[in-house]
């Protein structure tokens, strides 16, 4: 407000407005401050993997995209509604840009988010498990109103990570929302969890309310070599 204030002395036309309408500038320029810096520390905590924004993604039927879905999730509305997503494709499809850009869109309305690939999850939870952390990675996530669980199913799961998947699933049933990317259909994810039993449980926790994206890739070039990765720190 102080820096707003500074601006408007400066300026002539601002001189001729009644008080209420400075007033009212600079309790905008201090909510739109504030708003920016929440959004950039949203964005710092959930270490998306790339940085990717709706605006920029390529929407077509050549990809299986459909453009009233994609801008109907554009609005994060799922992630008030608490819904998850699976987004399933080739190698190089754009699978985690996609995922990304869902997670920034979800930031951009206020919500937090986290992005963890799969591999490096379960490993993480394994090794808190020893040096006491495991529960504390599990409240961090647990605190995230969007998860994203990127590359899915590229190595087994063992019964050590299938329990520690649905103990994260079982938190975040009706109560917040999770992405999982995979090359592989849903139709294999049952098999790639390994246990009937557990397989049920944690996909019972995520199918029924997901909104099902395949994406398609694009005559064989990967997307992957077109986007940026973030430099974190």
């Amino acid at each position: 407000m102080a820096r707003a204030l500074e601006a408007q002395m400066e300026l002539k036309e601002a001189r001729e407005l009644s008080f209420e309408e400075r007033l009212a500038i600079l309790l905008e320029a201090e909510f739109l401050e504030r708003d920016n810096r929440s959004l950039k520390s949203r964005l710092k905590t959930s270490k998306l993997r790339l940085s990717a924004c709706m605006e920029d993604l390529k929407i077509s039927s050549s990809r299986g995209l459909d453009r009233s879905v994609i801008t109907t999730l554009a609005t994060a509305d799922w992630v008030r509604d608490k819904q998850n997503i699976a987004i399933t494709g080739p190698t190089g499809s754009g699978k985690t840009y996609l995922a990304c850009a869902l997670a920034h869109s979800a930031c951009r309305h206020g919500y937090s988010a986290i992005y963890h690939r799969a591999t490096t999850l379960f490993d993480d939870l394994a090794i808190g498990k020893g040096d006491g952390r495991y529960r504390r990675i599990l409240s961090s996530i647990a605190s995230k109103k969007l998860l994203i669980i990127d590359d899915f199913g590229l190595e087994p799961l063992n019964a050590e990570s299938r329990r520690d998947l649905l103990e994260i699933m079982e938190h975040r049933y009706e109560s917040a929302s999770t992405i999982i990317t995979s090359q592989f259909d849903e139709a294999h994810w049952h098999q790639l969890i390994g246990d009937p039993t557990l397989a049920d449980a944690i996909l019972d926790r995520f199918v029924h309310n997901a909104h099902k994206l395949k994406v398609k890739g694009e005559k064989g070039e990967s997307m992957r070599k077109n986007k940026k990765l973030i430099q974190n720190g």
